[in-house]
């Protein structure tokens, strides 16, 4: 009995030595991701600072996300406590907080490539959403930033949880930085009107949870009760939608089958500061799509 006893515990520990060994495998590699360099020529784009220019600032902050996550005043936000996957804080980015400092350089960096100014990831910052961002509205958004009073808050770093480590480490969810071609030129401007093309270049900031194909799927990170993005080609509901329904489900939040958008999960509040022709141009482009089956 105690020889078995003796073989059952060695064998216990053997593979409970085996996951440490894992585990710190796993912590490695992920951290060694979070140290990687890249080297990227960063655009030192013009700020404006008329009250036109930031109030348009203002507007693309909303309907482009930065207030989804870093708060309506832009002054930080809890997004993530879990224990599996850990604490993360959108951080505070008024003129009080990790922004104090930043130079235009700093900004292209950090939004349009996703990387610090030492040329290292930002964790969880969205940056393939606003790769494509044109320099005039790179501009302008920095210019309402750095209107804001400055807050005196600070949040924690980012504490990763187990499952965010292994995510990391295998490249499930991949720092923005390792996907985004940097060697790719923003435009200086782009034109409004109502078009695919200028539709195309709004809905570049669906991107991080409809994916880069507007496909739908899981949401990298979301947790186990959270729904799946919708298929926003004709190969999903939008399909048998029409324009104006379209337009009313983004303004009232309830789609034409009468199901409600949970905020939380699809952030539809924000384009009510969106004109009627951004939406359209938005329809243009998601109707112009090649239909394809979810997370394709």
């Amino acid at each position: 009995m105690n020889s078995a006893v003796k073989w059952a515990g060695g064998i216990i520990l053997g593979l409970l030595a085996l996951a440490a060994i894992a585990a710190i495998g796993i912590v490695l590699v992920a951290n060694q991701k979070s140290n990687e360099q890249f080297e990227v020529e960063p655009v030192a784009v013009a700020i404006p600072t008329d009250a036109a220019s930031i109030a348009e600032g203002q507007r693309q902050a909303i309907f482009r996300g930065c207030t989804a996550c870093h708060g309506a005043d832009l002054a930080g936000a809890l997004m993530v406590d879990d224990g599996m996957f850990g604490t993360f804080y959108a951080p505070n980015i008024t003129p009080g907080g990790v922004i104090a400092g930043f130079s235009a350089a700093d900004w292209d960096l950090a939004v349009r490539h996703g990387l610090d100014a030492q040329g290292k990831p930002l964790v969880f910052m969205p940056s393939s959403d606003y790769a494509g961002m044109s320099d005039e509205d790179l501009g302008r958004i920095v210019a309402y930033v750095n209107s804001l009073p400055a807050a005196d808050v600070v949040h924690p770093g980012p504490q990763p949880g187990p499952m965010a480590y292994a995510l990391l480490a295998s490249g499930q969810i991949p720092y923005e930085a390792a996907v985004i071609d940097h060697s790719v030129r923003a435009p200086a401007s782009v034109r409004p009107e109502v078009s695919a093309e200028y539709g195309r270049y709004l809905a570049q900031t669906c991107t991080g949870c409809h994916g880069r194909d507007w496909a739908g799927g899981a949401v990298p990170g979301a947790g186990p009760d959270d729904l799946p993005a919708a298929n926003l080609t004709p190969a999903g509901h939008l399909g048998s939608w029409t324009q104006e329904q379209f337009i009313d489900t983004l303004r009232t939040g309830t789609t034409p089958e009468g199901r409600a958008l949970d905020p939380d999960q699809m952030p539809w509040p924000m384009a009510q500061v969106m004109t009627d022709d951004e939406l359209a141009a938005l329809w243009l482009h998601f109707s112009s799509l090649p239909p394809a089956p979810r997370g394709s």
